[in-house]
């Protein structure tokens, strides 16, 4: 079974080119899965840090920075989508809710951004609703950095207890 386990993580990082291109691959990886693109950026992580495991909080900061630069993409696709929005006509009330809710937290609620299914969309939307963008992303960064450093140790805890 360990064997089997052994074997794939090698085809996973041969897959990836983990080895051969880093962290430019883990930055990459990142940068994209923070867009709204469906990509993950966390097996990405994990494996660089499996096969470099002396890397671990560079890899974390790496990934932070991919990802709150993908944020901060995301926020100016916000911004520019908002003048759309705008000239549409029909607008539902959990649409104004969800703003409402956004626009009382601020920037604050950026944090959230490392959050599965929403946290993308919740940066566009930050950007869209014009908040400053300096903040959001400070906060951005932030909630990812705690996401990587705390999914990457779990998962390697996990590994490790298999």
């Amino acid at each position: 079974m360990e064997a089997h386990l052994q074997s794939l993580i090698q085809s996973l990082l041969a897959w990836f080119a983990l080895p051969s291109h880093g962290l430019t691959s883990v930055f990459v990886i990142a940068l994209l899965g923070a867009t709204l693109l469906p990509l993950a950026s966390e097996p990405a992580v994990f494996l660089f840090v499996k096969a470099s495991p002396e890397l671990f909080w560079i890899a974390v900061v790496v990934a932070t920075i991919g990802n709150t630069i993908g944020g901060g993409l995301s926020w100016w696709i916000g911004y520019g989508a908002e003048a759309a929005w705008e000239r549409s006509t029909h607008h539902k009330p959990a649409e104004a809710h969800a703003l409402a809710w956004l626009r009382r937290f601020g920037p604050r609620a950026c944090l959230l951004g490392w959050l599965p299914l929403v946290g993308d969309p919740l940066c566009a939307v930050a950007g869209w609703l014009r908040l400053p963008f300096w903040p959001c992303l400070v906060y951005m960064g932030i909630g990812k950095f705690i996401r990587y450093t705390v999914m990457t140790q779990l998962l390697l805890w996990g590994w490790a207890s298999l």
